[in-house]
């Protein structure tokens, strides 16, 4: 595995484990394009985390293959596979007793890098994840359970990897914590490039963080795979349906910015926001208050054009 980011190949992986009479996961087939931010939802039962352990081989296929950037997982040793990528857990699994900047220094340290070397890795990753470079002398205990994850992050990233792996990372933090974090990793994801498989059982995460999203339903059979706005457009089947939830046109109308939509030509009046609202919000405040319209304004404080509810009703059908 070289490079930023890798292409992850599933072609029809099954896994089954003894004593249960269905698959955990049942002919799996689909590609993950390198740089793609992957989400794996789904009801419990429905092998998303088993999908996500067989990439580094933390347990075992029984039929089919899994491929990265062309090579067979079953061609590489686990250790040097697992080397390769970055993995990042609910538990975090920081060593207590080692300092942040030695838990973020693990792999490369294991990969026989120079002290120097880890040092100036660790002194960026720090930035890149949001802590003060002060924080590599700090112990895991002093840290608060965001800080935690920033860290179990920073470490996963260590090494450089093309893949990083994310088994349900925000699922025990309070809610203004993980709305904190998951807009910490999409942007880390812009900044880095790198291929994220990511496993939550919350659609509304995977709408917001997903580029691309594979549901999985029960006995591991793949539902649909897609990007949210198609998904939340044009549900494949009732299973996904239901599990998407009614309020689809809302969550549609999440996934879009008033910067990234046609507006309509400024007219004046109603209160202003600014273009990164999103037209879900946008809509809040236009029944909240009453308005008729809203006025957007772009990055110098400027009208840039005008949103009204009708119009924002009309962006469904586009």
């Amino acid at each position: 595995m070289t490079g930023t980011a890798a292409e992850i190949v599933f072609d029809n992986v099954s896994k089954r484990y003894p004593g249960r009479s269905s698959p955990a996961l049942d002919g799996l087939s689909l590609t993950i394009p390198a740089g793609t931010f992957c989400v794996l939802v789904g009801p419990s039962g429905g092998g998303k985390t088993t999908a996500l352990k067989l990439i580094n081989r933390l347990i075992s296929l029984d039929e089919g293959d899994i491929r990265i950037d062309g090579t067979s997982i079953l061609d590489l040793s686990p250790v040097a596979l697992r080397r390769g990528i970055g993995y990042v857990i609910q538990q975090i699994g920081l060593f207590p007793h080692h300092t942040v900047g030695e838990n973020i220094g693990t792999v490369p340290k294991l990969l026989g890098w120079p002290a120097a070397r880890i040092r100036e890795r660790t002194e960026e990753l720090l930035t890149i994840v949001g802590l003060d470079r002060a924080d590599a002398t700090r112990y895991p205990q002093e840290l608060s359970g965001g800080q935690r994850q920033r860290v179990g992050l920073a470490r996963a990233l260590a090494a450089d990897p093309p893949l990083l792996l994310m088994d349900e990372p925000f699922g025990a933090l309070d809610p203004i914590t993980r709305a904190r974090q998951q807009d910490e990793i999409r942007r880390l994801h812009r900044e880095v490039g790198k291929t994220i498989v990511f496993v939550t059982h919350d659609i509304d995460e995977a709408i917001q963080l997903g580029d691309r999203i594979a549901i999985l339903g029960e006995g591991g059979r793949l539902a649909q795979y897609d990007t949210p706005d198609a998904i939340l457009a044009d549900p494949a089947d009732p299973f996904v349906a239901a599990f998407i939830g009614e309020d689809r046109a809302l969550r549609r109308l999440a996934l879009r910015r008033l910067g990234d939509v046609p507006l309509l030509p400024f007219a004046g009046g109603g209160p202003s926001v600014g273009s990164a609202l999103t037209v879900r919000n946008a809509v809040s405040l236009l029944l909240e208050g009453g308005f008729d319209r809203l006025t957007v304004t772009g990055d110098a404080g400027t009208p840039i054009g005008t949103i009204t509810l009708a119009h924002a009703t009309s962006l469904l059908q586009s």
